[in-house]
């Protein structure tokens, strides 16, 4: 029997913003070099593996297929291929046997669950330790205040808590200083009213946000103390900001 591949995930430590009352509560943080594959890259390595079919037709029925998952998971079927199964759920509670429904209590959703394969191959990850990220400035959570969601959730009209480091918004007075929410067409929209405006920690209000994904983005001069950098530099959160 060939002997399984044997992955290894490279891990930096970041402290843990979940824990404020302990001071070397760390979590881990998959180094992922910052590239994610598509569509385009899954195309392009079946054809790099000598594949008869064109880039450009794998590449169609790749995007057909995204398409095809995407309109039978709105129509409420599950759908499961070699590496995951996503199935309709809903969120939020009912009184009693009421029959009508509140977006604002119950959300459609999916769930999406590892199949047998990817729980397998998981198996054979191993963990190598880079240390302790930079402490520079970035982002290391962000914390919907109305529902406690860390997920990414976030509600338009409601507080979100940004916590991290060196994330002071300075100068204030500058107009691409700030905080940004970026759609996924790249359209920006800045938080005007920020109750909270330290280094380690934003309260910002959500501004009234169709649903969607965001990225969020801090743009800000400040470094340590009085002293401001010469350029301002952009602090983007890892995870993806929703608004359902």
């Amino acid at each position: 029997m060939a002997k399984a591949i044997e992955y290894i995930w490279k891990i930096w430590l970041r402290l843990n913003f979940l824990t404020q009352d302990v001071d070397n509560d760390y979590t881990g943080e998959v180094s992922t070099m910052g590239h994610t594959i598509r569509n385009e890259d899954i195309a392009s390595r079946i054809v790099k593996e000598r594949s008869e079919l064109r880039y450009e037709t794998i590449l169609s029925i790749l995007n057909e297929r995204d398409g095809i998952v995407l309109e039978s998971v709105f129509a409420g079927s599950s759908v499961q291929d070699g590496v995951v199964h996503i199935a309709p759920t809903v969120t939020g509670l009912w009184t009693g046997a009421e029959r009508t429904v509140d977006p604002a209590r119950q959300k459609a959703t999916v769930s999406i669950s590892p199949t047998a394969a990817l729980r397998d191959g998981l198996s054979n990850v191993k963990m190598e330790i880079l240390g302790v990220k930079d402490s520079g400035a970035y982002v290391g959570l962000v914390t919907d205040a109305a529902t406690k969601a860390v997920d990414g959730h976030i509600t338009p009209g409601g507080i979100m808590v940004i916590s991290g480091d060196k994330l002071r918004i300075a100068p204030l007075d500058e107009p691409e200083s700030g905080v940004f929410l970026v759609d996924e067409n790249g359209g920006k929209t800045q938080v005007t009213q920020l109750s909270q405006n330290d280094p380690k920690r934003l309260t910002a209000l959500v501004p009234p946000l169709p649903a969607g994904t965001y990225t969020l983005q801090i743009v800000t001069r400040f470094s340590n103390g009085s002293t401001l950098l010469k350029v301002a530099r952009t602090i983007v959160y890892d995870t993806p900001l929703v608004v359902e």
